[in-house]
């Protein structure tokens, strides 16, 4: 695999997923390192997946490489799947990841454990030059808690207990995360897209 540029420009994110694909032989090029312009993407779809590949698309045409762009975000029970694709933005376009938990802990005071459920979601799309594209969907349940815990990862990482472990993603080391997350799925999805669309070939 040669170099591929992110459609992201959140540092975090594109650590997150360069941990994961170097073990595919993948090198991640960020759109900064590309010299790519910093216009952004309108992300207006209704759907991860629409917004996975409306961002891949578009710096795919600007770059003329591979590309590769996530959509990710937190869908709660309570809240009947919000704030979804809105995850970024869900305290109001200028928010940031604070604001953001902030808010969802407003909206979940005095509801009890056993009905903060969430799921995290990540769509990831690799975007060939000829229009070809690979999409891959991850997720990972889980409950939220009352107060954030732990210093790593980022977004709503330390309200987040998946299943099956009592720290929350910020307490998680990257590896432990990588393993179970919603991301590192979405990728080892694509891992699998990748080798069944070479032997095809």
């Amino acid at each position: 695999m040669t170099d591929i540029i992110a459609a992201s420009r959140n540092p975090k994110k594109i650590r997150e997923m360069e941990d994961i694909t170097k073990e595919f032989g993948m090198t991640i090029i960020s759109r900064d390192d590309a010299g790519l312009p910093t216009t952004e993407i309108e992300e207006d779809g209704v759907t991860f997946e629409e917004n996975s590949y409306k961002k891949a698309f578009e710096i795919m045409k600007i770059s003329g490489r591979p590309t590769i762009a996530d959509d990710s975000g937190l869908e709660v029970d309570w809240l009947n799947g919000a704030p979804g694709v809105y995850s970024a933005r869900f305290a109001g376009e200028e928010c940031d990841d604070k604001a953001n938990n902030q808010k969802l802990l407003e909206l979940l005071k005095g509801v009890p454990k056993e009905k903060r459920g969430a799921r995290f979601v990540s769509v990831i799309t690799l975007i060939y030059p000829d229009g070809k594209a690979l999409v891959a969907r991850g997720e990972t349940a889980g409950t939220l808690l009352e107060e954030e815990r732990g210093e790593g990862g980022f977004g709503y990482d330390p309200l987040f207990v998946p299943e099956g472990k009592n720290l929350t993603y910020s307490e998680l080391t990257a590896d432990e995360k990588n393993q179970i997350s919603h991301r590192g799925r979405a990728l080892r999805k694509l891992k699998e897209l990748l080798y069944q669309d070479t032997t095809r070939g």
